[in-house]
């Protein structure tokens, strides 16, 4: 919890002003307390039980004033508390986003799907606990300390008496502090778990389908739905020790001075000095615990856990990580000219592979993957466009392998499509192809060029990878499909849009130069304009990841037919059985030995292959 004392330090530190202004209206909103008991003990004494009901009502018309005081002083303190939060607020999301960035964008890493969750779930329950821990703690502070006050000033005996079982409620509830926080760390961690499996299944239910997996996936975002509802559930059980504590640091001294009112009177005290200390204990000491205890056991609470839970998971990488091969600039901002071209053509990444599927089925060894020679239609001892060799890959160091030992070659005229169940690896092959990612072991070399290490400008001469969730800025149509060879010959341009099927979409703007708005663009719009983007760029072999899966099968045809036809290669991520038809060869991966051949080839050798394409056209595998 150090990080986060020190995080809310810095914060609170940055913001003197406003929290000056709100410890202001905060000593104007304890005036009723400071002055309550007082002003009922001479209401009291000096008023009613003097026969002077006049003067009594006059004591208490000066406690209605403070109390005026105070509701306006409370006003302007929930007026000032915005700018102490909001800032706060706003420090918070720049950190979680820039930290995903980072992490998601390094080279080699994965996509950071619990960022969503940080940033649309936790930053929010920072940002309302933390402006209700504000309120709470200087309540508590302002009142508890106005009403010892104003109790010293009746008599302090009393106010030893009160402060005794005050302070003992107090040291309960701090050595309880530990336990709570375990329990609600396990709650956010519970929460992020849930959110990375439900998201896992989301992004892969294509493949899961495919496979007929939904009983297995289902079962296990269940278990974490489970585990979740249990944390929640051990979270409510703290709430005996918070109702402990307020009962022995509220309820006793309210009981305490009771019991010792018989004693204070044969002192000398009066009764209106005995009401007026009861005044101040119920009304004062005992609501200002209560929301200290209740809003630091809840809110204060949920704010240090998911405050630690995001400044851990935002911690920059470390000094020296290389920036991202290709990252393309932010929404809205068309490419400044003469600007090279980007490793990528996109915004978006590719789905991430499943992180609990690994490279093999749960109880499986990992298998050593046997060497796919070169596909394509040129000649055995041309260079081919890609190359990898020896390829071991595997997402972190206890992991088991994604590939292992993996051989692949591309020349000139390959049309390879690559399928298999979700997290059998077929993204991280086409991150491998592109240099997004670095293999553990082995080289991948595109036009015989090692693409570790290498500049993205050379990367992208050499490859073009289209996502499933295609970039495309705010700016010309033209602009947009030119962005990757700005210099690409307008007759050209129309070629492309006539061969890939974008021409309804440049009639309905008005033409190529008019201005697209992204958001308007449906997803399968958005990816032909990706789709001829890359067709036009320099890069011979092209990757698509799924990048047709929002098209109807015609347009999906159409548009890997053009690819098929372009000098270079082609890979194709396959959601659909039609795309491996059409390939020249079809790469299966599952997880173990992979398998390359026709078609044909493939439905008598590979089981996984006939039960895939069973599940793609709704048959059972032979």
């Amino acid at each position: 919890m150090k990080n986060v004392v020190r995080f809310t330090a810095a914060t609170l530190r940055r913001r003197l002003r406003p929290l000056g202004r709100l410890a202001g209206w905060s000593a104007a909103e304890a005036l009723p307390a400071l002055l309550a008991g007082h002003l009922t003990a001479r209401a009291v004494d000096e008023g009613f039980l003097a026969g002077r009901p006049g003067v009594g009502l006059a004591w208490l018309g000066v406690l209605a004033g403070a109390v005026g005081i105070g509701a306006f002083g409370t006003r302007r303190a929930y007026a000032c508390l915005g700018d102490v939060v909001e800032p706060f607020r706003d420090e918070l999301a720049e950190r979680v986003v820039t930290g995903a960035l980072l992490r998601s964008t390094a080279a080699g890493a994965r996509p950071e799907t619990s960022a969503v969750a940080r940033l649309t779930h936790q930053v929010e329950i920072v940002r309302d606990t933390f402006a209700g821990l504000v309120m709470v703690v200087r309540g508590f502070l302002f009142t508890a300390g106005a009403a010892l006050i104003g109790l010293s000033s009746l008599t302090p005996v009393v106010a030893a008496v009160v402060a005794v079982p005050l302070l003992a409620g107090l040291v309960l509830f701090a050595a309880a502090l530990p336990a709570m926080a375990g329990r609600q760390r396990d709650y956010v961690r519970a929460d992020e778990r849930l959110g990375e499996a439900a998201g896992a299944a989301f992004a892969g239910h294509r493949d899961v389908v495919a496979c007929g997996a939904q009983e297995f996936v289902a079962g296990r975002v269940g278990r974490q739905v489970d585990r979740q509802a249990g944390a929640e559930r051990a979270l409510a059980r703290m709430a005996a020790l918070r109702s402990l504590s307020l009962a022995v640091g509220g309820w006793l001294p309210l009981a305490v001075l009771l019991l010792a009112a018989p004693w204070l009177v044969r002192r000398g005290l009066t009764a209106g000095a005995v009401l007026g200390a009861l005044v101040y204990v119920a009304t004062g000491l005992q609501p200002a615990l209560h929301a200290l205890v209740q809003g630091v056991a809840s809110g204060g609470l949920r704010f240090a856990v998911t405050l630690e839970r995001i400044l851990t998971a935002t911690a920059p990488p470390p000094a020296g990580t290389p920036p991202p091969a290709g990252t393309p600039p932010p929404a809205g901002t068309p490419p400044p000219a003469g600007t090279p071209p980007p490793a990528t053509p996109h915004a978006g990444t590719a789905p991430p592979a499943d992180p609990d599927a690994g490279p093999a089925r749960r109880g499986v060894e990992p298998v050593p993957l046997a060497a796919v020679p070169a596909t394509g239609g040129g000649t055995a001892a041309a260079v081919p466009w890609a190359e990898l060799r020896g390829v071991t890959f595997r997402y972190g160091t206890q992991a088991r392998p994604i590939l292992d030992g993996f051989d692949l070659a591309l020349a000139e005229g390959a049309h390879l499509a690559v399928v298999g169940p979700s997290g059998a690896g077929k993204s991280t092959l086409a991150g491998l192809l592109a240099g997004l990612l670095r293999p553990e072991a082995g080289t991948v070399r595109l036009g015989g060029v090692p693409v570790g290490g290498a500049d993205p400008a050379v990367l992208a001469r050499h490859r073009v990878l289209i996502p499933q969730e295609a970039y495309v800025f705010t700016g010309t149509l033209l602009d947009n499909l030119r962005y990757l060879r700005p210099d690409t010959p307008h007759g050209q341009v129309e070629t492309a849009v006539d061969g890939l099927g974008l021409r309804p979409l440049v009639s309905r703007l008005g033409g190529l130069a008019a201005t697209v708005d992204p958001p308007t663009l449906s997803a399968g719009e958005r990816q032909l304009v990706a789709a001829v983007r890359a067709y036009l760029s320099p890069a011979p072999l092209a990757i698509l990841d799924e990048a047709t899966c929002h098209l109807d099968p015609v347009a999906e045809e159409r548009v890997e037919q053009a690819f098929a036809a372009r000098p270079g290669a082609l890979v194709v991520v396959a959601h659909r059985i039609s795309s491996a038809l059409r390939a020249r060869h079809v790469l299966i991966l599952d997880g173990g030995c992979p398998m390359r051949g026709r078609h044909d080839e493939l439905l008598a050798r590979s089981a996984t292959y006939r039960e895939l394409v069973g599940h793609w056209q709704g048959q059972p595998a032979a």
